[in-house]
């Protein structure tokens, strides 16, 4: 019997559920902390998660517990997988990767967690190259190999309007030394080595958000790419920003604009807009 591989990522990855849905792609649900209210990330009404976070309350996420991924991975065993490719948000920025090893050894076919060193739609797109691999009848060596070639390739620019929900989840890593910026002055970031680094202070929204389309623009290359508008919150910009894309990429692959995941936005604030470059092949 040839070999069915299994596809399993966490909610940092920002699929669409149709998407995730298209590829049979399993999503484990990291979990969110806001007045006492423990549950999974998806339960939560965004709009009133976003109104906490701008009136100042404690909010707090954690990774899933070990025994969401050994239900999500005996699942797959039962529906035939005879593997398990399970890819996660950075080690650097979660737990999460630890709880997918720990389940992985209760159960009785093999998993191969991988921990991508990126997440947003860098890892989102790279779960479904694992998935259209193991569609394609690909071995499990194979689907890691096309994971892991778009999570090296992949590049996240990030705005946010302050750097003080990164501060307060800890989250902020090299950013640290941006802290301090005057109001007017945006910070502009990147995922490096697996967690949160400074890539510009540029002067007000408009321009900081131009630089942004800018630096997108030039990382494709005239490669084919997939590119992605992430959003947490609905604003004036993200579909500007897409049009903008689209006139100046026409090697793009295929393009979106997602919602960050609820925890992805809690650590970046209201407002925050990403925009994914991933090549293609």
């Amino acid at each position: 019997m040839p070999a069915r591989i299994a596809v399993i990522t966490d909610s940092s990855s920002c699929l669409p559920d149709i998407v995730a849905a298209r590829w049979a792609i399993g999503v484990v649900q990291i979990q969110l902390n806001l007045g006492g209210h423990f549950d999974d990330e998806n339960r939560f009404d965004r709009g009133k998660v976003i109104d906490a976070l701008r009136a100042g309350e404690v909010l707090t996420t954690s990774p899933p517990d070990p025994g969401a991924f050994f239900w999500t991975y005996q699942e797959a065993a039962a529906a035939g997988a005879t593997a398990i490719v399970s890819i996660h948000i950075s080690g650097r920025m979660s737990d999460t990767v630890r709880a997918a090893r720990d389940a992985a050894q209760q159960v009785r076919i093999p998993v191969h967690v991988l921990d991508s060193r990126t997440t947003g739609m860098s890892l989102g797109f790279a779960v479904v190259s694992a998935a259209r691999a193991a569609a394609a009848g690909a071995d499990a060596a194979r689907v890691i190999e096309a994971a892991e070639r778009r999570c090296l390739t992949s590049t996240e620019f990030i705005y946010v309007d302050t750097l003080e929900y990164l501060r307060r989840g800890g989250r902020i890593g090299a950013a640290q030394a941006m802290l301090g910026t005057a109001f007017s002055i945006k910070p502009l970031l990147t995922v490096k080595d697996g967690e949160v680094a400074p890539l510009a202070r540029v002067p007000g929204t408009r321009r900081a958000l131009a630089k942004m389309v800018d630096l997108a623009v030039k990382k494709s290359g005239g490669f084919r790419a997939d590119i992605a508008v992430t959003r947490f919150g609905a604003s004036d910009h993200e579909l500007e920003i897409g049009r903008q894309i689209e006139r100046r990429v026409p090697a793009m692959a295929e393009s979106m604009v997602v919602e960050a995941s609820t925890v992805i936005g809690a650590h970046l604030g209201p407002g925050a807009l990403g925009i994914t470059v991933s090549p293609v092949g």
